[in-house]
């Protein structure tokens, strides 16, 4: 199979994309954002295959339009939601999206919590994530009474521990055994709550290219780590699962991500693993040694000059992705090939001008397309995700946006 990357399938995709929009024949607005259904469930399977039976919890954070979180739950191997606010967890519930939704950080939404406790269904449904005792008393501060059983998950620190030094995100500050202990217990003394699972999210594994061209030794050090982290992290999962044990009987052990799903999985501790960059793949996650996804998200704009014969600007463009500054988070002129960023200008929020070989053969109004470097950040700039299928756009879709939510 051609790789997703090549020149000559970027070109047949600028093709599929441009006869899809002049079919549509409505005007359409840009960033003109589209969802390639084919690569989507291609990569929906492919994330299952790799996760060998383990369940797959949709990551919503990655996706953010409601028709896309609900497609991936509808494919074999994929069960509940992990979200990224508390609000959004109850949206997704009361909007009959999940039955199973687990918040995936700490929340301190007063209000939220509020609307929480006071719903004895939802309490059943979403779990709450926690990694201090001080989670638990602002769950307490909105409520006079401890009927609805708010159910509570703990979040270890997955990262690597090489002489004294952490390598991995600055999630929870409970590492060691004893540790996940003392708050384990302090949730299970505390009227109102129920322990019921555990994350660990290794993102030194998950979230790190291993394979970059022109970075062969940086990509070794990488996969070295990988390695490291999931030997180092299996023994402590093993420990503090039989520590836990002791305690109670959990429902879930979470972790991983869309790029360590089969090491996750692998895992005799872990339960479920979570996905969501891995059913659109932005960017970041194209040069991973495990496996190869297809690119599936897109967005569209216009060329509005020519300014030189081999140069273009087009409207828009300045959806730079969060996390560390640096060239890896702008987005990237990906059809037709042929087309890069000047590094006097990048991506501009009015305007960005794009210069190659491929800037001779556009004209005004022909639509550039892009890919962000990340995945569901994209959505936060659009009302509506349209999704193509072949080469017609078959249905279009709001985002959370669109549903004038802001998560």
């Amino acid at each position: 199979m051609a790789r997703a990357d090549g020149a000559v399938a970027r070109n047949r995709l600028w093709w599929r994309l441009t006869r899809a929009v002049e079919a549509h024949g409505a005007p359409l607005a840009t960033p003109l954002v589209v969802v390639d259904l084919d690569a989507f469930d291609a990569n929906a399977a492919d994330l299952a295959r790799r996760a060998g039976g383990t369940p797959i919890r949709v990551a919503s954070k990655s996706l953010r339009v409601p028709a896309l979180i609900s497609r991936a739950l509808r494919h074999d191997g994929f069960a509940g939601v992990l979200a990224f606010t508390l609000a959004e967890a109850l949206w997704l519930e009361e909007n009959g999206i999940s039955d199973d939704v687990v918040v995936a950080y700490p929340s301190v939404d007063r209000g939220a919590l509020a609307r929480l406790v006071a719903s004895p269904t939802a309490a059943a449904r979403v779990t709450l994530m926690v990694d201090e005792v001080e989670h638990l008393d602002v769950v307490d501060a909105v409520r006079s009474s401890s009927a609805v059983q708010v159910r509570v998950a703990l979040d270890v620190d997955a990262g690597l521990r090489v002489a004294g030094r952490l390598i991995g995100p600055r999630r929870s500050p409970v590492h060691d055994l004893d540790a996940v202990l003392d708050l384990a217990r302090a949730v299970m003394e505390r009227p109102g709550f129920r322990l019921v699972g555990v994350m660990t999210y290794e993102g030194q594994v998950a979230g790190v290219p291993d394979d970059v061209p022109g970075q062969r030794a940086r990509s070794l050090a990488v996969r070295t780590i990988k390695s490291l982290s999931l030997t180092q992290l299996a023994e402590r999962r093993a420990r503090i699962a039989a520590g836990l044990a002791e305690l109670t009987e959990l429902e879930f052990w979470n972790a991983g991500g869309s790029g360590s799903v089969a090491g996750s999985a692998a895992d005799p501790a872990v339960t479920e693993v979570a996905a969501g960059s891995g059913l659109l793949v932005p960017t970041l996650f194209d040069h991973y040694r495990s496996f190869a996804p297809r690119p599936a998200a897109f967005y569209g704009l216009p060329v509005v000059r020519r300014p030189a014969p081999d140069a273009v600007t087009v409207h828009g463009g300045g959806l730079v992705a969060s996390g560390p500054v640096g060239s890896d988070r702008a987005p990237t002129p990906w059809a037709p090939a042929g087309l890069r960023l000047t590094a006097l200008e990048g991506a501009g929020e009015v305007q960005t001008p794009l210069v190659g070989p491929a800037a001779g053969l556009l004209s005004v109004g022909d639509l550039v397309w892009f890919r962000h470097a990340k995945s569901g950040e994209l959505f936060e700039h659009t009302n509506t995700a349209h999704l193509l299928r072949g080469a017609e756009l078959v249905d279009q879709v709001p985002t959370y946006r669109g549903h004038g939510l802001a998560f």
